[in-house]
């Protein structure tokens, strides 16, 4: 466990989100040109969304019907279930909700680590991993809309509500992180393998080396969200680590129950174990803007996305093989 866990953060692109951290933390003069990381996000999300598109056609709809189940089971409950912790923790009702549309999301980099960490250790997985990225990205923040409608009912302004939730319907439809996943899926779907030759060069060969860019910006980002810990103390530590570990364990859980492989249980379990800083709170900006960003950016950001790249995602294998058995 140990070796794995440092050979995890001994490779390329942990160790340039490193990088990212520390010159963050030193204030170091370290930045990236104005538009790079959306440009590098945006390559990202197509990338991850062809492979998986491309692989889903490759598969009847029978063969996947218990992982997109699981995928969505996972999307709904853990919401439920952080918005229920957040109000027993101590945080106030929007910002529960915030923590409850960001962890029950998923982090698109965190998954496209995790699939170079088992490229990397020979470890195989399920094709069709990449299509529940999409599946379990938007349930959320569709939840995040009922919490919204609840929240506005209990202040009596239920005009408000329905303007705020038509904005949340159309950033959880049209927000950029779903529009190009689903969109990306699509057109993988409908081109299949023999449409890969004209994508491979550039959404293929070079993913890894756009990932260390990308991991390089975050690690900047994630630096200036520590000050989060300082201002709200050790329960966000706690949040930011014991979030990712319970809701991972359950993704395993959930990847074993639909019988996928020991990759496929790690992939289910690193979605359900990460948390969105993309998609979630810019519907979050629409839907409960009252809600402190520091908080659940912060935590998603600056604790949960860290502890996951370097020793979540070994953890949930591990957890994987002793699921197995």
């Amino acid at each position: 466990m140990l070796e794995m866990v440092t050979g995890n953060v001994l490779t390329p692109a942990v160790l340039f989100f490193v990088i990212g951290l520390f010159a963050a933390v030193v204030k170091s003069d370290l930045k990236f040109p104005s538009g790079l990381s959306d440009a590098l996000s945006i390559y990202l999300l197509i990338s991850i969304g062809l492979k998986g598109g491309i692989e889903l056609s490759e598969h009847p709809a029978g063969e996947i019907l218990k992982p997109v189940a699981g995928a969505l089971f996972l999307g709904i409950a853990i919401p439920i279930i952080v918005l229920f912790i957040g109000l027993r923790i101590g945080f106030d009702l929007k910002n529960a909700v915030g923590l409850a549309a960001c962890y029950g999301s998923v982090s698109i980099v965190t998954y496209g680590a995790a699939v170079s960490f088992l490229e990397a250790s020979a470890i195989s997985f399920e094709s069709f991993m990449g299509a529940l990225v999409v599946i379990m990205e938007g349930p959320a923040i569709l939840v995040a809309i009922l919490l919204m409608r609840m929240i506005e009912r209990k202040q009596g302004n239920g005009s408000a509500a329905r303007n705020q939730m038509g904005a949340v319907i159309r950033e959880s439809l049209f927000g950029k992180s779903i529009l190009l996943l689903v969109g990306s899926l699509v057109i993988g779907w409908i081109c299949g393998h023999e449409k890969l030759p004209v994508i491979k060069p550039l959404f293929i060969d070079l993913y890894s080396g756009v990932l260390i860019l990308f991991l390089l910006s975050m690690g900047l980002q994630a630096g200036q969200h520590l000050g989060v810990l300082r201002t709200y103390g050790l329960k966000l530590l706690v949040a930011g680590i014991g979030f990712p570990l319970l809701f991972g364990t359950l993704g395993v859980l959930v990847g074993s129950i639909c019988e996928l492989s020991v990759g496929g249980i790690t992939l289910l379990g690193v979605l359900a174990g990460s948390a969105s800083y993309i998609a979630a709170p810019a519907a979050l900006r629409a839907s409960v803007p009252e809600a402190n960003p520091s908080i659940y950016l912060g935590l998603a950001l600056g604790i949960t996305f860290p502890f996951n790249l370097m020793f979540g995602i070994p953890i949930y294998y591990h957890v994987a093989q002793f699921m197995i058995g």
